[in-house]
C-alpha cells in the first residue's frame, strides 16, 4: 500500500515527506494507521549515526494508532483496536524468557538493523529498498507495519498526544523509578536533565510518593517544569555553585536515589558526588564516555547500573503508566507540545533547541 513517511535520505538530513510503499503484514505483523507518533532523542540521534549504507530510512518508534490489519498468526491484537507501540525483543532468548525484554540477545537486529528479522525491508520506493523497521515500528508515516510483540492495545478514549510517548522515554522514565530503583516513600530522589525523560521519571517518582524530588537542569524553562510538576527545588548547574552540595542540601541533607538522563559526564559525577553512602544511581541517557571517581564509588559503596527502556516489559507497564495517567497521578500531556506530521522537522528542531520536552506528531 502507498503512505506517507518522513525520509533520512542520508546522515544527518532533515527530515523530507515521500510516498512511499508498505507491504502486507507478514504472519506475526500488525498494520497501524499511525495517530500520533513521539519525537525521541533517539531519533534525532540515530537520523546522524544512521549508516549510509542503509539509507533512505524511516524512523520513529513512539508510534500509536489503530490497527487495520494483522497476519494469520496474530493473536495479542485484531482490527479495530487502538494500540501503542514500543520496542522489539525475540521473546525466546534467555533475557527474554527471564523477564527481560529490554536486553534481548538479538536488540541490535530487531531494532536497528534497518530490516526485519530476515533482512528484508517492508518499506520500498519505485522499487528501491527504503530501510526500516526501526524499533520495529518506523511509525515516522501515516502506517506501520509493527510486530505483534510491540503493539500494546491501550483504551480508544486515550488521548494520543498521551500514548504516543508512553512506548519509549515516558517508560523510560517512569521505570528507572518504578522497576529499577524502586525507592521507598518519601526517600529523596535528585533527577539530571529534565526533559521528556528525566520529567517522567519525576511523575512517576510523585506517583510512588517521592515527596522530595530534586531536578537538575541548564534550562529555566525546564526546571520551572519540573517544579510546577511537584520538584522540591529546582538547580542551575551553571549556577556557579556546586551542584552536589546544592543536590544534598535541597534534598534535606542527604540523598540516596540519583538519575541521569542526560549521557554527560559531568552530570553523571555530580550525581556520584551527591549521593550518601550505599546511594543508587540509574544511568538512562544515551551519551559517549564518562570517568567516574571510582574511589569514591568503592569506599562509600555506591551502585551505578544502566537501564534499557526503564527495565519494563510493555505488555504489562504501558497498562500500568494508562491506569496512573487516567488517576491524575502522571500528567503526561504536560511535557507534551503537539505538532502537524508535515512539519516533523520543525518539531525536530525545536526539540534539539530545547523550546520543546516532547514533541508529538499528529496526523491528518
Amino acid at each position: 500500500m502507498r503512505v506517507r513517511a518522513a525520509l533520512v535520505a542520508a546522515p544527518g538530513d532533515p527530515f523530507t515527506i515521500r510516498d512511499v510503499d508498505l507491504a502486507a503484514p507478514g504472519e506475526h505483523e500488525v498494520l497501524v494507521r499511525v495517530t500520533a507518533v513521539g519525537i525521541c532523542h533517539t531519533d534525532l540521534l540515530y537520523r546522524r549515526m544512521w549508516p549510509r549504507a542503509r539509507t533512505p530510512v524511516v524512523l520513529g518508534h513512539e508510534g500509536t494508532g489503530t490497527v487495520e490489519a494483522v497476519g494469520a498468526q496474530v493473536t495479542r491484537v485484531r482490527p479495530g483496536e487502538t494500540v501503542c507501540m514500543s520496542y522489539r525483543n525475540c521473546g525466546a532468548c534467555d533475557t527474554c524468557r527471564a523477564g527481560h525484554p529490554a536486553y534481548c540477545d538479538s536488540a541490535g537486529p530487531l531494532n536497528l538493523s534497518g530490516g526485519r528479522a530476515d533482512g528484508t525491508s517492508p518499506l520500498s520506493a519505485g522499487g528501491a529498498p527504503v530501510y526500516g523497521s526501526f524499533f520495529g515500528q518506523s511509525s515516522f508515516a501515516t502506517h506501520a507495519l509493527a510486530h505483534e510483540n510491540n503493539t500494546v492495545p491501550v483504551p480508544a478514549t486515550l488521548p494520543a498526544r498521551v500514548a504516543a510517548p508512553l512506548g519509549c522515554s515516558v517508560q523510560t522514565g517512569a521505570g528507572a523509578v518504578c522497576n529499577v530503583l524502586r525507592p521507598h516513600p518519601g526517600e529523596p530522589l535528585a533527577i539530571f536533565g529534565a526533559g521528556g525523560v528525566g520529567l517522567s521519571a519525576l511523575m512517576a517518582a510523585q506517583a510512588i510518593g517521592c515527596d522530595t524530588i530534586v531536578a537538575v537542569d541548564p534550562l529555566r524553562t525546564r526546571r520551572e517544569l519540573a517544579v510546577a510538576l511537584g520538584a522540591r527545588a529546582a538547580i542551575d548547574p551553571g549556577s556557579g555553585e556546586e551542584v552536589p552540595a546544592a543536590v544534598r542540601r535541597a534534598a534535606g541533607g542527604t540523598l540516596g536515589y540519583a538519575i541521569d538522563t542526560t549521557g554527560r559526564q559531568d552530570a553523571i559525577g555530580n550525581a556520584v558526588a551527591a549521593l550518601r553512602p550505599m546511594g543508587s544511581l540509574v544511568l538512562a541517557g544515551l551519551g559517549g564516555t564518562a570517568e567516574l571517581d571510582v574511589s569514591r564509588i568503592v569506599t562509600r559503596g555506591i551502585s551505578v547500573r544502566g537501564t534499557v527502556e526503564g527495565d519494563a516489559t510493555p505488555a504489562d507497564f504501558i497498562p500500568r503508566m494508562v491506569e496512573l495517567y487516567r488517576a491524575g497521578r502522571l500528567p503526561v500531556e504536560r511535557i507534551v507540545t503537539e505538532f502537524a506530521f508535515d512539519r516533523i522537522e520543525a518539531a525536530a528542531q525545536a526539540a534539539t533547541a530545547g523550546q520543546v520536552v516532547k514533541p508529538v506528531l499528529r496526523m491528518a
